[in-house]
C-alpha cells in the first residue's frame, strides 16, 4: 500500500474530517481513516483501561474476525492482567506511540498466555497509540497486523506513526476528553499480588510469601529470571529459589500449570468478588 505523505493532500483531507468528527459517533472510524494515510494496518481496536479496572472497547474494526474472537470472554474477563500494553498503562502517564515488542519482557513468546490467547487471534504485530485522560484512565489505540496480510511492521511503518503520535494521542484525548468509565466493581487499593495471595489462602489454602506472588505474576508476564532480578533488586538465582518455592507451594512444576490455576483466580479478582 502507497501512503500518503505527511502534509499531502489525501492526509489533510482524512486530519480535517476527523478534526470535524470530534465530538460525534463517526470520530473512531474517521480517526482509522487517518491512521491507514500513514500505514496499512489488518485490525484496530480502541481500548480505555480505568486503573486495574476490567477494560472497555470503544470501537473495533478488523480484516479477520478470528482475531478479536477471543477478546470479549478472555481479554476482557482477566487475561488483560498480563498484556503489555496494559502494564504500560499501570506506570501512568505514558502517552505516544508504542510498539508491542518494545514494551513486552524478554520471554513474552514464551509464555502460556501467548500460547493459549496471543497466538488465537494470529496477531503478528501491534503498534498502539497511548492517551491519557487522567484519572488514572488511558485510551489506547491498537493496530495489528494479523494473517491477513501476514508481515509485521516496518522501520517505514513504525516512523510515518511516531512522526505523527503528538497529533493522534491529541485527537483521541480531545474527543474522549470527557470520557466516564462504567465501574462495575468496587476499586481496591491493595495492589493485585496481596489480592492473589488473600484469594490463594482463603480459597485454595495455599500460603504465599509477598515475593513469591510478585514472581508468580512476573512469570506470568513473560519475565525471565535475570529480568525478574532486575525489577526486585535481587540476582537470578534468588529469583529461581522464589520460583522453587513458588512451585512447591502451589503444588506444581510448570509455567503452563501456574497460568491453568492463576487464571480462575484473576477472574474472580477482576469481577469484584
Amino acid at each position: 500500500m502507497q501512503h500518503s505523505p505527511v502534509g499531502g493532500p489525501h492526509h489533510d483531507q482524512a486530519l480535517a474530517a476527523a478534526i470535524r468528527a470530534l465530538g460525534r459517533p463517526d470520530f473512531p472510524a474517521a480517526f482509522a481513516c487517518l491512521a491507514r494515510q500513514l500505514l496499512a494496518f489488518d485490525n484496530l481496536i480502541l481500548i480505555v483501561y480505568h486503573g486495574e479496572q476490567r477494560p472497555a472497547v470503544l470501537y473495533r474494526e478488523f480484516t479477520d474476525p478470528v482475531v478479536y474472537l477471543p477478546m470479549d470472554s478472555e481479554y476482557l474477563g482477566s487475561a488483560y492482567l498480563l498484556d503489555p500494553f496494559y502494564h504500560e498503562h499501570l506506570r501512568g502517564g505514558v502517552e505516544g506511540v508504542r510498539r508491542l515488542v518494545d514494551v513486552a519482557p524478554d520471554h513474552f513468546s514464551r509464555t502460556q498466555y501467548f500460547k493459549t490467547y496471543y497466538e488465537q487471534t494470529t496477531l503478528l504485530d501491534e503498534i498502539a497509540v497511548f492517551a491519557g485522560l487522567g484519572e488514572g484512565m488511558t485510551i489506547t489505540a491498537c493496530f495489528g497486523r494479523d494473517r491477513s496480510s501476514g508481515v509485521p511492521y516496518s522501520e517505514e511503518d513504525i516512523h510515518a506513526m511516531t512522526a505523527c503520535e503528538q497529533m493522534l494521542t491529541a485527537l483521541i484525548a480531545r474527543h474522549w476528553h470527557d470520557y466516564q468509565p462504567v465501574v462495575a466493581s468496587r476499586p481496591s487499593g491493595s495492589p493485585l499480588s496481596e489480592r492473589l495471595r488473600d484469594e490463594l489462602e482463603l480459597k485454595h489454602q495455599i500460603r504465599l510469601s509477598p515475593r513469591q506472588a510478585e514472581v508468580a505474576l512476573f512469570i506470568l508476564r513473560g519475565h525471565s529470571s535475570v529480568s525478574i532480578g532486575l525489577h526486585l533488586d535481587v540476582s537470578p538465582q534468588t529469583v529461581k529459589v522464589f520460583r522453587r518455592q513458588l512451585y512447591a507451594r502451589c503444588g506444581i512444576s510448570t509455567q503452563a500449570e501456574l497460568f491453568a490455576m492463576m487464571m480462575p483466580i484473576f477472574s474472580r479478582l477482576t469481577a469484584g468478588d
